[in-house]
């Protein structure tokens, strides 16, 4: 239980009566701080302008031709938001000069879940951002310390009292507006601030390596960029095409009644990847454990140091992964995940920007971490790198082909049956390589990002416990 004693002048002053108004952790936090006589701004002081896109109709689109890619408050945490983008009709959006984000910029969730922060760099720029962001236009000398206050626990919890709403909790810009800043020593700003810089390129130059192990795979493989037509497609329902087509029982066996396992389209897709390389099935690349999964064990919430972080599907695609802390009892701390794993989200829905069937490549992050038994878990076996499969999985013809193993109706899973018997591309060791060396570098720039980031935001909550009692 919180409990604190306050002056009725700190309650008249502000017009709340709410306990968790004024008991708030970060509020408190900076409250204690201002007392003790640190200098603060308000946000709207600190930088050119706080604001939000306002409410339209939204009229979505198949061809990037006639579309610009549109991310929700929902994904736009995540390591490559335009990975889960739809796309939004250029024609029919109006105000695309206040949607559009811009380089630099920060962005606040403000409804559904409050709080999240993402600062824009290069591979974000020009995309439209929905309603439910406000947008932080920050100077150019100091949107990497405002970014760390902005992310940092403090600010989140401060966030927090600022809520509204009882079936969809909101905040609005003017309120964020007024978020007190604290003005430290401008050393300390620069080394937040050059800190930020810093992790933001390195996403940028990791993305970037990633899009063109992607490309290079592709190229080496001789395949050409799938369309609509190479695959079930599962966007907007006016832009689906009928698919109808017949199949001789005797190439129906008892794995499958399923016509979506069946689809002519994929069988098609198949055909042109066996056509133009040599391939092994997935199930000969791999070690002997072959798929497998964490497996199941309680999941009880404490707060200890004596707890372990869970990641399941909701965290891991996030830039910087924060699990659950769950107690260890009845968990099998041998089977954590290992450098190199490949992972499948292997539970979820068919949506177009849902994560089902995504794959993550296991970095210096994921290393020695529990991840949920809704994962698909894999190993290569030694003449095929994990970078190569990895980047083979990660393109459109591997997530096209992993979901096209799915089963069920609400909650998907792959079929491991079907999914051992996908084709993968066999190229030359040095080509294999390549990739692999792209894939691994990319995602230690991630992890070295994430480092960078996180020693910012402490160095900002270090300067505010400074001024606590």
């Amino acid at each position: 239980m919180i409990h604190s004693i306050l002056h009725y002048k700190e309650i008249l002053e502000k017009g709340i009566l709410k306990p968790n108004f004024h008991l708030n952790y970060g509020k408190r936090r900076l409250n204690d701080a201002v007392k003790n006589g640190i200098e603060v701004k308000p946000l709207h002081e600190c930088v050119y302008s706080v604001y939000s896109g306002g409410i339209f109709k939204r009229i979505f689109v198949a061809s990037e031709d006639t579309g610009i890619p549109y991310i929700s408050a929902q994904y736009m945490m995540n390591s490559n938001p335009r990975l889960q983008a739809k796309l939004i009709s250029k024609k029919y959006t109006p105000r695309q000069e206040d949607m559009t984000l811009k380089n630099k910029q920060i962005l606040v969730s403000c409804a559904g879940t409050i709080g999240n922060i993402k600062l824009i760099n290069k591979d974000l720029e020009g995309i439209i951002g929905s309603q439910d962001i406000i947008r932080v236009l920050p100077k150019e000398n100091n949107y990497g310390y405002i970014y760390a206050f902005l992310a940092s626990k403090t600010c989140y919890e401060y966030l927090q009292s600022l809520i509204y709403g009882s079936v969809v909790p909101r905040i609005d810009p003017t309120s964020l507006s007024k978020i007190p800043i604290p003005k430290i020593s401008i050393h300390k700003q620069d080394e937040i601030h050059n800190l930020i810089v810093q992790s933001s390129e390195l996403r940028v130059e990791a993305n970037e390596m990633l899009n063109e192990a992607t490309v290079t795979l592709l190229s080496f493989a001789n395949l050409d960029k799938l369309s609509i037509c190479d695959y079930n497609y599962f966007g907007p329902r006016s832009l689906r095409e009928d698919t109808s087509f017949s199949k001789s029982i005797k190439n129906i066996n008892t794995t499958t009644i399923n016509a979506f396992n069946h689809s002519v389209r994929i069988e098609k897709t198949i055909q042109r990847i066996k056509e133009r390389n040599n391939t092994l099935i997935l199930n000969d690349v791999l070690d002997e454990k072959k798929l497998f999964s964490t497996g199941s064990f309680p999941r009880k919430e404490v707060n200890s140091e004596n707890s372990i972080m869970l990641i399941n599907q909701t965290d891991i695609f996030d830039t910087i992964i924060n699990g659950k802390k769950i107690s260890r009892r009845k968990v099998n701390v041998d089977n954590l995940a290992q450098y190199g794993e490949i992972l499948i989200a292997g539970v979820g829905t068919l949506g177009e920007t849902e994560s089902f069937c995504r794959v993550i490549f296991t970095n210096e992050d994921l290393q020695g971490q529990l991840i949920s038994g809704e994962f698909i878990r894999m190993n290569v076996i030694e003449n095929i790198p994990a970078g190569y499969l990895f980047a083979w999985l990660n393109t459109d013809y591997g997530f096209r082909l992993i979901r096209s193993t799915q089963t069920g109706t609400k909650l998907c899973r792959p079929i491991q049956r079907l999914l051992l018997n996908m084709p993968v591309p066999i190229l030359e060791s040095e080509k294999m390589n390549e990739i692999h060396n792209m894939v691994t570098k990319a995602h230690t720039l991630r992890f070295q990002a994430n480092q960078k980031e996180k020693l910012a935001i402490q160095l900002v909550e270090k300067e505010i416990e400074q001024w606590q009692n």
